[in-house]
């Protein structure tokens, strides 16, 4: 056992979870390893998630802006030319600005970067967990100078730690009997990184990925047919604020078909043929590219966690007690790999506070306030229960609410569709919940969060001087709405 290959913790995954775990441990003062398979830091989100969707959405509205709006404000242009060519190298020079910047990080906070496949091989006699990484590339010291020469093959070395994280992150899943062929039937990933502009995309599912990338392509030109299995789209989100969304974006271009299982994909040539049934029979439709986007699922297969005995649940995620441990001692887990929504943000905040529990320190999540964003646009944020939720749960409350069409800054932007809604408690008045539907709604619901965080009441965001105009004013009419006091609703 060398002692260049032990360390105090060893994290496997580099994503938002995994990334943020690793720094914050080297903060705390632990010396960190850190093994992922991609080549580029920062997982699923960064790489083809978060990230390159957001740029996209960006470049997709300027063009929807140039093309359908310029002339309301005045701005006379001729009708736009779309490069597409140029819109995927800004996204990946966006992304690549980020990953280098983990990368820096990491040497900053002098962790140590293995690129390849780890697998736990079970803990020695003094209780230290040895983890067992097939290289793919020699490894890197801190000071960013490969620590082996170029000329080494790929080879396996063997790192131990008494603590390790597992934040592996998930993978996107497929329909059942209709694999994914990466040309056709294709992920986000390959989504994001279409040559041409489809002349239709189906995409399977209503939920953030689906309608966030549908949007992308239904701006640039695609005609865009969202498939439902549910009678809704966003099944999670507060009623009110899904069915704003769905109404825009069927003004917007968006074909849904809710209530529709996809029950086969017919590939001819570069095209397919997709077969569905809406409860009234099976129907076929052509297609470009059939986006699959009916969720993600845990990314543990061959990390060895059976053959240790660590406790998965039956979605295949891993069981973790309140300090994200295992059923295995010392092994960690957070992230996509736990119960949880799979959202990166909440990935992070896992990793600071899974390390700080190791550390000792007292420290937690505060699941119920995790604030949940379509990017679409308009955008909708949600933060704490749904009306839906408070009504199961026979929890009295009251609700403000205030449309954006009667706020002066949504108006001078021309930006009017959609509402904030505060829900409080009918006794107490906390607010435990907030729901947004409009411009710059995943901006807007932060202050939410934080009101919230503090136990604070709708008679707080009320008593908060708004600058005007603003879209925050939206938040603070609809505060006073709660109890009917509404200056301008």
């Amino acid at each position: 056992m060398s002692e260049n290959n032990i360390f105090d913790l060893i994290v496997i995954g580099a994503g938002p979870g995994g990334y943020v775990a690793a720094i914050r441990a080297s903060q705390l003062g632990m010396k960190v390893a850190v093994v992922d398979k991609r080549a580029t830091l920062g997982g699923v989100c960064l790489n083809e998630g978060c990230i390159p969707s957001k740029a996209l959405l960006d470049s997709s509205e300027h063009f929807a802006m140039a093309r359908d709006k310029f002339a309301l404000h005045g701005v006379m242009v001729d009708p736009p030319r779309l490069d597409l060519d140029a819109m995927m190298l800004r996204k990946s020079d966006v992304v690549k600005k980020l990953t280098d910047g983990i990368a820096y990080l990491f040497k900053k906070n002098n962790i140590e970067l293995l690129h390849g496949t780890a697998v736990l091989k079970g803990a020695t006699a003094a209780g230290q967990h040895q983890v067992v990484v097939a290289l793919a590339a020699p490894p890197t010291a801190t000071n960013g100078q490969q620590s082996l020469p170029e000329s080494v093959p790929p080879l396996s070395v063997t790192l131990f730690a008494p603590k390790v994280i597992l934040a592996t992150g998930s993978e996107a899943t497929g329909l059942p009997g209709i694999p994914f062929d990466g040309q056709v039937v294709v992920t986000a990933r390959e989504a994001l990184s279409f040559e041409r502009v489809p002349e239709h995309l189906v995409v399977a599912g209503g939920g953030f990925i689906g309608l966030e990338l549908g949007s992308v392509w239904r701006r640039l030109g695609a005609q865009v047919t969202v498939m439902e299995m549910l009678p809704q789209i966003l099944p999670n989100m507060d009623r009110q604020s899904a069915d704003v969304l769905y109404r825009s974006l069927r003004k917007q271009g968006i074909q849904f078909k809710l209530s529709t299982r996809i029950t086969g994909v017919r590939r001819i040539g570069t095209k397919a043929i997709v077969q569905f049934n809406s409860g009234t029979g099976g129907e076929e439709v052509d297609c470009d590219s059939v986006l699959v986007a009916v969720g993600r699922r845990p990314l543990t297969a061959g990390l060895g966690l059976e053959e240790l005995g660590v406790s998965l649940d039956e979605a295949g995620r891993v069981i973790v007690d309140e300090t994200y441990q295992s059923s295995l001692p010392g092994i960690y887990a957070l992230g996509d790999l736990i119960r949880g929504p799979m959202l990166a943000h909440k990935a992070s905040e896992e990793g600071v506070a899974c390390v700080e529990k190791i550390a000792g320190m007292a420290t937690a999540v505060e699941y119920e306030l995790i604030p949940g964003v379509v990017y679409t646009w308009p955008e909708a944020a949600g933060v704490g229960m749904t009306e839906e939720q408070l009504k199961a749960a026979d929890i009295p409350y009251r609700s403000g609410r205030f449309n954006f069409a009667a706020l002066g800054r949504a108006r001078c932007m021309d930006e009017t569709e959609g509402f904030a809604k505060i829900l409080a408690h009918q006794e107490s008045d906390r607010i435990v919940g907030v729901h947004i539907v409009g411009p710059r709604a995943s901006d807007l619901i932060a202050e939410a969060a934080a009101v919230m965080s503090f136990g604070g009441t709708a008679r707080d965001i009320a008593l908060i001087c708004h600058a005007h105009p603003t879209l925050p004013e939206a938040l603070r009419e609809a505060a006073l709405d709660v109890h009917k006091e509404a200056i301008h609703g």
